[in-house]
Formats: C-alpha cells, sequence, structure tokens
C-alpha cells in the first residue's frame, strides 16, 4: 500500500523545510546583534518577504535560522525524554510486581505534576540556553513514553515467542535485549516523532516567558514575543512569519504520524475504516 497523498504531502513540506534550513544560513549570514533602525519595522516587499523586525532584521531569514533551532533543541529533548521513557517502561513491564507497581506510581506522580510549571521551575536553576530546554522538556515529557513502552512489554511477554525464551531458560536481560527490543523500536522511534513538535512548543512557550533561549537568539518563541510589542504599531508580519514556522510543520509531523501509526497497527486502521 502507497503512502497516501496527505503523508506526501507533509513530507514534501519536511523536506523543503529540512532543505531552506541547511541551505539558507549558508548564503544569508546572520548577524544576531544586528541593529539598522533605518530599516525597522519594514513592510514585506521584494527585498525582505516578509518584511523586518523592530530593529531591522529580516524576518524570513531570522524565522529560518530560529526554526533550526527550535527543531535542533526539540530533537534532544525528544530524544532525551524518549531514552528516560523507555527505560522506565522497559524495566517496569519486565520486571513486573512490586517493581512494576512502584515504577507507575512514579510515572502517576510526574503525570499529576504541570508540566509547563514544572519545566519552568527547571529552568529557572539554569542559566537561559538550549541546554535548560533540553532538560526541561525530557524531565516533565518521558511519562508518556514510559507508558507505551510498558503497555508494549506487557502485550510482547504473552507472545509465545517470548513465552518459549523464558522456558528455555533465558533471563530477564537477555529477554529483553534480544526479543524485546526489537519489537519496541518501531514504537519508540513514532513516540519520539510525536514528541518533536510537542518539544519545539515548549521551548516556544518558555522563550516567549523569556526563560528560554537567550533574547538575542534566533529563535521562533523570542520572535513572537518580540512581535507582539510590534502589533500595536500595524507590523503584523513579526509575529505571524514565526508562528507560521511553528505550525506548518507540526501539522506535517503530525499527518506523517497518523500515517506511521497506521502503518505500524493495520487492525486498528481497518476497525476505524468500518
Amino acid at each position: 500500500m502507497g503512502m497516501p497523498v496527505q503523508a506526501r504531502a507533509a513530507a514534501g513540506v519536511l523536506a523543503a523545510l529540512a532543505l531552506v534550513t541547511v541551505l539558507v544560513p549558508a548564503f544569508a549570514q546572520l548577524d544576531q546583534s544586528l541593529v539598522n533602525l533605518r530599516e525597522a519595522g519594514l513592510p514585506p516587499s521584494l527585498a525582505h518577504p516578509f518584511g523586518t523586525d523592530e530593529v531591522g532584521r529580516d524576518v524570513l531569514i531570522r524565522s529560518i535560522y530560529g526554526l533550526r533551532v527550535s527543531f535542533l533543541v526539540g530533537l534532544v529533548a525528544a530524544l532525551v525524554s524518549m531514552v528516560i521513557g523507555g527505560l522506565v517502561g522497559l524495566a517496569a513491564g519486565t520486571l513486573g510486581g512490586l517493581a512494576d507497581r512502584l515504577l507507575m506510581r512514579v510515572v502517576d506522580g510526574f503525570n499529576a505534576l504541570p508540566h509547563l510549571l514544572f519545566g519552568i521551575f527547571i529552568v529557572a536553576m539554569f542559566a537561559p540556553g538550549a541546554v535548560a530546554v533540553v532538560v526541561s522538556v525530557g524531565v516533565t515529557h518521558w511519562t508518556t513514553a514510559a507508558r507505551i513502552v510498558r503497555a508494549e512489554v506487557l502485550s510482547l511477554r504473552a507472545r509465545p515467542f517470548v513465552e518459549a525464551a523464558i522456558s528455555g531458560g533465558s533471563g530477564r536481560l537477555r529477554v529483553a535485549r534480544r526479543h524485546l527490543l526489537p519489537h519496541l523500536l518501531p514504537h519508540l522511534l513514532l513516540a519520539t516523532v510525536l514528541m518533536v513538535p510537542h518539544a519545539i512548543w515548549h521551548e516556544t512557550a518558555l522563550s516567549f516567558l523569556g526563560l528560554g533561549l537567550p533574547p538575542h537568539l534566533a529563535s521562533l518563541g523570542n520572535m513572537i514575543n518580540d512581535g507582539q510589542r510590534s502589533l500595536l504599531t500595524g507590523a503584523w508580519w513579526s509575529s505571524l512569519v514565526p508562528g507560521l514556522f511553528i505550525l506548518v510543520p507540526t501539522l506535517a509531523v503530525a499527518v506523517l504520524a497518523q500515517h506511521w501509526r497506521d502503518r505500524l497497527n493495520p487492525r486498528r486502521r481497518s476497525e476505524l475504516n468500518l
């Protein structure tokens, strides 16, 4: 079965954005501390397709730089979250019994915390920067991966090949490494892909509040924060463009992830189509 039109379009959009974030910085260098008041607040034109911000920086080029930063921070944060959650879920599902119950109570405890407020508390302990955002997302969003992995492990433990391995004398560590992990990797990768846009939104929210990346660096959250002041003067493009750079890749990732989820679980797809 081929890839549907929506998934192909989403893949094309993501590929184009990835290409832009790689090529544009190589040909259009951006001075992060540039101040050119003669070109401040210019509307969209041929020279500046999406206008300039309040200190004269090109909004399009700065948005591309911000998207690259957000993608890198989001990807690293999602990987950290998946590693923590994957290990906890694998341990809970493999060990079972008291260990499973204790680990799940820890997961429930983290889920009860408001993620954004807890993330702000974590970021406040670091200097503003990418490391603080990565730690904040990784520590507050690993519980989803833990639940996914635990559920898959419990399902796999009932499979004949796992029961045969246990009956043959294989230890829990060997069963987890040889029989469980290969089946868990596609689900972990899917969870990581779904976590990337969530991490981007988290980074954007923290930067918007002034707790993420330093204000002078190109970040989509910083740009939206700066652009809200320009809205009073009619410079709508200062906030609209970075907002679109957040929304479009997020929707594209969601479409691709839905297609991936259907491929992983065709039974669920057929049930939804009834």
